[in-house]
C-alpha cells in the first residue's frame, strides 16, 4: 500500500463536499475514490425511527461508483453548503491503521463559525490509497 498522510486524506475528503464547481468536484471524487468505491451512511436517528416503524430492520444508505457518489456529494453540497450556509472540515487527529483511516469532522456555520454538528468517518483504502469503502456516522 502506498504511503498516505491520514490528515491530508481527511482534508481532501472533506474538501470534495464543499467544492462549488461540479467539474472540480467530479475530478476530486475520481482522485480520491476507487472506481467501484462505496459511500455507506448511517442515516440520522429520525430516518432510522421512521424506517423501523415501516418494518425495516436496517436503514443503511449506500452510493457505489463514481456517478452515484457524485450525485450524493452534489446533493449534500446543494442542501448544506449552497442553501444551508454551512461548510465541512475535518478535525485534527486523523489516524491510519494499515488500510483504514479514521477521523472526525464538523459541520460549521459559514456566518458564525459555530459548530452545528459533525460525525465520524471510517475510510477503507485499496492498494493504491483510494477509498474502497467509506463508512459515515453523522452525529458520532
Amino acid at each position: 500500500m502506498i504511503e498516505i498522510s491520514p490528515q491530508d486524506l481527511a482534508d481532501r475528503y472533506m474538501a470534495q463536499w464543499t467544492e462549488p464547481d461540479a467539474a472540480e468536484r467530479r475530478a476530486a471524487i475520481e482522485r480520491l475514490w476507487a472506481e467501484d468505491g462505496a459511500h455507506i451512511l448511517q442515516p440520522p436517528v429520525e430516518i432510522r425511527e421512521i424506517a423501523a416503524k415501516l418494518g425495516f430492520d436496517h436503514t443503511t444508505l449506500e452510493a457505489q461508483g463514481y456517478d452515484a457518489i457524485e450525485i450524493r456529494v452534489a446533493r449534500s453540497y446543494e442542501r448544506f453548503v449552497e442553501k444551508g450556509g454551512f461548510t465541512f472540515r475535518s478535525r485534527a487527529g486523523a489516524v491510519r491503521l494499515h488500510g483504514v483511516v479514521k477521523f472526525g469532522w464538523e459541520t460549521v456555520s459559514v456566518d458564525t463559525g459555530d459548530v452545528a454538528g459533525g460525525g465520524l468517518e471510517i475510510l477503507v483504502l485499496d492498494d493504491d490509497g483510494r477509498i474502497k469503502a467509506d463508512y459515515m456516522f453523522p452525529g458520532a
